[in-house]
């Protein structure tokens, strides 16, 4: 019994780690692509507009991100439905688009700092790292929640995930007898 919990935690375990590693290279890429866009913007079209900048330069990263975890970090749980699944991306990203924009807002209109590191570091490092805990999380469990691909090293998540829960019931189910036994 408990090699059969350990077996799934480990399952589990490896298979968290392994859409974490996928996920952050995808982040590192889009934490690129989202921070010359923002620089180019704060130094050139949008130089008094950091908040615009810094909303800018999410979307395009945005629309990189949708691209490159639903064809390769979640594939094995994308979904049928392309456009509900593009929606709940785009609601996700919104959410943190708001989480960036608002450091960046924080950093300039509450703390009143408006040097060009600051409003940086603000966006593009505070920011990206609160919303990214919020993303992985959000495209994990609510963007990309079905399995439909039956990629080696992930066709069996289902089994693992529900073997757990069903193990976990079979466990509480024996506990509560064997103190219905003890106590009559």
């Amino acid at each position: 019994m408990i090699n059969a919990i350990s077996d799934r935690l480990s399952g589990l375990v490896s298979l968290f780690w392994r859409e974490v590693a996928k996920f952050g290279t995808v982040g590192g890429l889009a934490f690129v692509v989202d921070s010359a866009i923002f620089i180019w913007l704060l130094n050139g079209p949008l130089h008094s507009g950091e908040v615009w900048a810094k909303s800018i330069a999410t979307i395009v990263a945005s629309i990189f991100s949708w691209v490159a975890n639903r064809y390769w970090t979640f594939r094995h749980r994308k979904q049928n439905n392309v456009i509900r699944e593009a929606v709940l991306f785009a609601i996700m990203n919104g959410v943190g688009l708001l989480i960036a924009a608002g450091c960046v807002a924080f950093a300039k209109y509450v703390l009143l700092m408006t040097d060009k590191v600051s409003i940086f570091v603000a966006g593009s490092i505070v920011g990206l790292i609160l919303g990214t805990i919020f993303r992985f999380f959000a495209y994990r469990f609510w963007v990309f929640n079905e399995e439909l691909d039956a990629e080696p090293g992930y066709e069996g998540d289902h089994e693992i995930i529900e073997g757990h829960h069903e193990h976990a019931a079979v466990a509480a189910e024996s506990v509560a007898g064997t103190r219905d036994r003890s106590e009559n």
